[in-house]
Parts: C-alpha cells; structure tokens; sequence
C-alpha cells in the first residue's frame, strides 16, 4: 500500500531520498543500536506500527536493534483495574509485593508480547525477554535519602521491590543477535537472591547499551528532546554542558534522571546518546538515515 503522505513523490524524488540514506546506512552496517521505547511514546496503533517498521528497516539494513521498553501508563491503568491503590514518596512510585507482581505481568507479559507482534506484522523476527532471562541483567535495591525540610535530617527512602542494574552479562543477547532475531527487552530483573525489582526503563536500556558497546542509544519519549528555557530544541549537548544546565536549572524534572542515563552509557562506551519524540512519524529513521536527524543527540 502507498503511503498517502508519500504518493506526490517522483521515482527521481524517491530514488533522491534511498541516495541520501546510504552514507548513513554505511555508518551503521553491522551496529548495534538500543531504543528505548518508553509508555508515553507508544502511544495508539499507528504509532507502534510506524516503530515497528522503522525496526524491522533498520535490520533489514544491516543494523542491530535492540528493543528496551517502558510501559508506566499501562501498569497504572492494570493496578487501577485490579483495585491497588499506588504509593508515591517524592515523585517516585513504591513497588511493593502486589505491585511487583503486576509489573512483572504488565511489562514482561502484554507490553512485551505486544510490541513483538507488530515486529512480526511487519516481516520482523522478533523475541521477547526481560531481565531475569539468562541472568541478562541482576539489579540490586534502589536506595534513595531526602532530607527533612524542618528538621534537615536525612532519612532513608524505601521505595520497595524498585531496582537497578547491578550486573549485566550479554551472552544470550550476543547469541540472539547472531541468530539475526530483534531482541524486545522488559525491565524486569531479579537479584543476586532471586527477589523481582522493577527497574527503570531508561536506566535498564542505558545499562544494557553500555554492556554492547552500541553505537547509538536512542531514548524515545513524549518530548522533542532536551529544550531551553524558552522552549527551543538544543540540538547537541556535551556531557559537560549537559551537567551546567542541570546546576542552572534548564535541565529539570524527569529530564534529570534521562540525563543521567544518557551520561552513564556514555561512560560505559556508547557513541551518541539521542532523546527524541517517539510520536512524531518514522522518529528512529528520521534520526539515523537522514541529515537532519532528530531531537537532542549527546557526545562525550
């Protein structure tokens, strides 16, 4: 079927735009690219159709994505369906043993199984797995503190069965990547004891990038990128820069923790770590086969 919005293209405009994506498909030949796919930027079917072809391309190029997922609205949709009430303590959910439980079922059950089926839909070969599968990746408790504002005290935050990467062994990843299958990753992990944390999914796409050597990891979320005060997309940012508009405030929010991530598989050997709209059309193609690319890209 042909694309409406592409329908008042000529073969010479067509065949222009496959000429302007070689030197990039080049670039990436044989690459491992991580996209972490977050809840707000699936979005409805049209979006995870998009993405999902936008993944298989990028296989059927000669690339090696890796699929790491979220899936936060969902599970607050389930544990509203099942009558469990959420916990907050300073912005951050607490997970506690009946919410495990449904995170487990949400992310590593319908979320995942859902966006290996449109992989498939689209002539892809998917697999889905989380975490705990081949000890891919074994966290360890969160701990946070906050200060008391009137006592100035700190005190430790229990936020539950909430987790990160501790350990990341790449084995079955490597073993699925050979067999050319797209890896569909849930964030849930077991400890070194065999307790389930839920962890972020920024952080665990992040950490498993780093344990590739990616050569990209691309964060699609429901913003453009990281903006100015006014609003104004920054196209590039170093790691540097990224830490001054963190101490003046430009940076903020739940882009801090995204930084965060970005830095850290940086560090851990990653080219490029870009954020980008997950909702805006062909995002992952529009950034990595063609000039203008797309969002915020950060380099060490």
């Amino acid at each position: 079927m042909i694309n409406p919005a592409h329908a008042h293209l000529t073969p010479s405009q067509s065949a222009d735009l496959l000429v302007q994506a070689l030197p990039h498909m080049q670039r990436y030949d044989q690459e491992i690219i991580v996209i972490k796919y977050g809840g707000n930027a699936m979005g409805d079917a049209a979006t995870a159709e998009d993405f999902a072809e936008d993944v298989v391309l990028l296989e059927q190029s000669g690339l090696k994505p890796v699929v790491c997922h979220g899936g936060g609205p969902q599970i607050a949709r389930m544990l509203t369906k099942l009558g469990i009430q959420s916990e907050f303590k300073q912005g951050l959910r607490v997970t506690d043993a009946a919410t495990v439980d449904v995170v487990e079922m949400v992310l590593a059950g319908s979320v995942n199984k859902e966006i290996v089926g449109y992989i498939s839909r689209e002539g892809g070969k998917a697999i889905g797995l989380c975490g705990k599968d081949g000890n891919m990746v074994t966290a360890r408790k969160v701990t946070r503190t906050i200060v008391d504002p009137d006592s100035k005290i700190e005190e430790v935050l229990d936020l539950g069965f909430v987790g990160e990467p501790d350990r990341v062994d790449t084995s079955v990843l490597d073993s699925v990547l050979k067999a050319e299958l797209i890896p569909v990753l849930a964030p849930v992990c077991a400890a070194a004891d065999g307790q389930t944390y839920n962890v972020n999914a920024d952080t665990f796409a992040g950490a498993i990038a780093g344990a590739l050597n990616a050569k990209r990891l691309l964060l699609l979320t429901d913003v453009p990128g990281v903006l100015t005060k006014d609003k104004e997309l920054i196209p590039e940012l170093t790691v540097e820069e990224c830490r001054r508009l963190i101490a003046d405030g430009t940076i903020s929010g739940g882009m801090i923790p995204k930084i965060e991530t970005c830095i850290y598989a940086l560090e851990k050997g990653v080219e490029a770590v870009v954020i980008l709209d997950g909702k805006v059309p062909h995002a992952v193609l529009i950034e990595l086969f063609t000039d203008t690319g797309s969002g915020t890209i950060i380099r060490r």
